[in-house]
């Protein structure tokens, strides 16, 4: 397979960057997409040029590192995958294929297809957590928890963080990335006595970080690899303006990075 492949490359964070087009011949339609850009980059490092940068790590579809955008879509037009299970047989010889990082204002480019995420993990630090102590882990049906709740904060907790809904959304709006987290831990009995001031601290957090809102275009749905749903959001909206009318807030001291 040949494709003609135009990926934007980026020397730093203050760099315009821009589009650069390469030939590559011989892709096996059996490699996934990163598969495919490493063997980019072993001619590339052959001619004596730089590598284009882009960021992996478990290469299974569970750690989100590898999050770009492929032909103008997030993580590329296959429903429930992420880049590194997209695999070259989607593809046909000699298509153009777009490659570039995830565009949003919270997400800056430090190289090429690599962009800093770490305004996910300030909002996790604000609040996204049991802040209790609960000694060694129970047995798992020490507290009873009915099936169909079980069932939903397990979907909720299946979000792995990656920003694909952020690079989606017109807005550049990580409403679905915090809902998620905020459900799974707000659905099971552990999270109760703190949802309120969870929502609150995680909500004000978030704003910090440069998110923009949400308005309802459902892109963060269309394009999550994990199929988050955006039900998940009006959970959020329910216990935000709770927290609101009653002024919950975490304490001092246990909110770490909140700001």
């Amino acid at each position: 397979m040949k494709l003609t492949l135009h990926i934007w490359r980026q020397k730093n964070r203050s760099d315009e960057g821009r589009f650069v087009t390469y030939e590559l011949a011989d892709v096996d339609d059996h490699m996934s997409l990163l598969e495919m850009l490493d063997l980019l980059n072993e001619r590339l490092i052959g001619k004596g040029e730089e590598p284009v940068a882009f960021e992996h790590d478990c290469r299974e579809g569970i750690c989100g590192s590898c999050g770009l955008v492929i032909n103008g879509i997030a993580h590329g037009k296959e429903k429930g995958t992420t880049v590194c299970q997209l695999h070259m047989r989607h593809f046909a010889d000699g298509d153009v294929v777009y490659i570039e990082p995830f565009r949003a204002r919270a997400f800056p480019v430090i190289k090429d297809l690599v962009v800093d995420r770490s305004a996910f993990d300030r909002i996790v630090q604000a609040g996204g957590f049991v802040s209790a102590r609960t000694g060694s882990a129970p047995d798992g049906n020490a507290v009873p928890v009915a099936k169909p709740v079980a069932d939903l904060a397990m979907d909720a907790a299946e979000c792995i963080g990656c920003g694909a809904c952020v690079a989606a959304c017109p807005n550049g709006a990580a409403m679905l990335f915090l809902a998620a987290k905020i459900s799974h831990l707000g659905l099971l009995p552990q999270g109760q006595p703190e949802r309120s001031a969870r929502a609150r601290a995680m909500v004000s957090r978030m704003e910090y970080e440069g998110f923009g809102s949400c308005t309802n275009y459902r892109e963060c749905e269309a394009v999550c690899p994990k199929r988050i749903s955006v039900n998940f959001i009006a959970r959020l909206n329910r216990d935000f303006m709770k927290a609101s009318l009653f002024n919950e807030t975490i304490p001092a001291g246990k909110a770490a990075g909140g700001a």
